[in-house]
Formats: structure tokens, C-alpha cells, sequence
């Protein structure tokens, strides 16, 4: 049986269910009486890991939740049809295919080989966690302009291989492969 965590013992970056549902805690805030006999209160910036809601809800610091049954198991981007995204699972090599609505942005920075985190809910797909850095292929740039760095205007716009447009520096062409962070969607440097 999953133990039972106190609200209280909630900490950010943490996972747990409310209402047959997994959650992520973003922010915590505790809120301790001042006068004799209040309760104390936690409040909890929280998203949703089926639907991406995200809200904030306040609970009585002894109330329980649930450990989710949440496994990340790991997986490579193998390709995208009409049915979805296909990823191999690394440790059963069966493969899962994700919805759109479950890829969401992500789809923008999905390479062949990629490796991936799959997040699953009592065992059904929810989520899709990508490395910190992924190499990408500059597809299309323009050509940098001496003295434009005088001006401040450092960077250009770059296409890359899957169709997301980046600022790169001047001194990236096309066939440069570039790393991308995927939280920002920055240039991260050369691959």
C-alpha cells in the first residue's frame, strides 16, 4: 500500500494524488497561526499531470494524500503518423505511442533516437520529460553582417530540422548542428 503524505510534509518538486489524481507541487507556503488554537494552513501552487491545469489550493496541515503511482520509465523518439508520436520503451522495447495533447510542445524539439523520460499514471502514458539539451540540425539562416555586432544585434534567426526557429549568434550557418535548451528553447551553444 503507497504511504500517506501530510500536507505539511509537502515540499516543492514533489508528487502526490488528491482526488484520484497525480500532482506536482510548483510552490509550497505555510501559514502558522498567531493566535492560540488557529490551525495551521498550506497553501500549494499545484498542476495537474492529466489535464496540465495549474492552480492553488489551501489544506489543513494534517490532511493526507497519496503517493501517486507514477514510474518514469525511459524511452527513444522513434517517429510521428497520422495515430500519434511513437517511442520505444527502453526496458520492455514495445511501443508506446503518445497523443498530441500528451507530446504538447515538446513535438518541436523531437529528433530520431531522442532519448526521453515517459512518465505513467497506474500505468498509462501522461507525460513526456525531454533531456536538458537537445542537437538539432540549422536547416535555413542567414548569412551574418560585419558590423552588425556594433549595433547590439547579435544574434540571427536560425530554422532547425524539426521547424522551430531559434536566435543563434552570426557565426552559425546552415548545416551547423547547435544544441537547444528545451525548457527555453535558447541556443545552448555548438553540438
Amino acid at each position: 500500500m503507497a504511504s500517506l503524505i501530510e500536507a505539511i510534509e509537502i515540499k516543492r518538486k514533489m508528487f502526490f494524488e488528491h482526488e484520484g489524481a497525480p500532482y506536482y507541487c510548483i510552490e509550497i507556503d505555510v501559514s502558522k497561526p498567531t493566535a492560540r488554537g488557529g490551525q495551521t494552513l498550506v497553501r500549494i501552487k499545484m498542476r495537474n499531470l492529466l489535464t496540465g491545469a495549474v492552480f492553488d489550493k489551501t489544506f489543513k496541515a494534517g490532511e493526507k494524500f497519496k503517493e501517486p503511482d507514477l514510474v518514469s520509465a525511459p524511452a527513444s523518439y522513434l517517429y510521428a503518423d497520422g495515430d500519434g508520436f511513437h517511442f520505444m520503451d527502453q526496458n520492455s522495447f514495445e511501443t508506446l505511442t503518445l497523443g498530441a495533447s500528451v507530446v504538447g510542445d515538446a513535438k518541436d524539439l523531437l529528433v530520431d533516437n531522442l532519448n526521453v523520460l515517459i512518465q505513467k499514471f497506474n500505468g498509462n502514458p501522461i507525460a513526456l520529460q525531454l533531456p536538458p539539451h537537445v542537437e538539432l540540425t540549422v536547416t535555413s539562416t542567414e548569412m551574418g553582417n560585419k558590423g552588425d555586432t556594433a549595433t547590439g544585434g547579435a544574434t540571427k534567426v536560425a530554422v532547425l530540422e524539426t521547424g522551430i526557429e531559434i536566435r543563434v549568434p552570426l557565426f552559425i550557418k546552415e548545416g551547423d548542428r547547435v544544441k537547444v535548451h528545451t525548457e527555453t528553447r535558447d541556443f545552448a551553444g555548438r553540438a
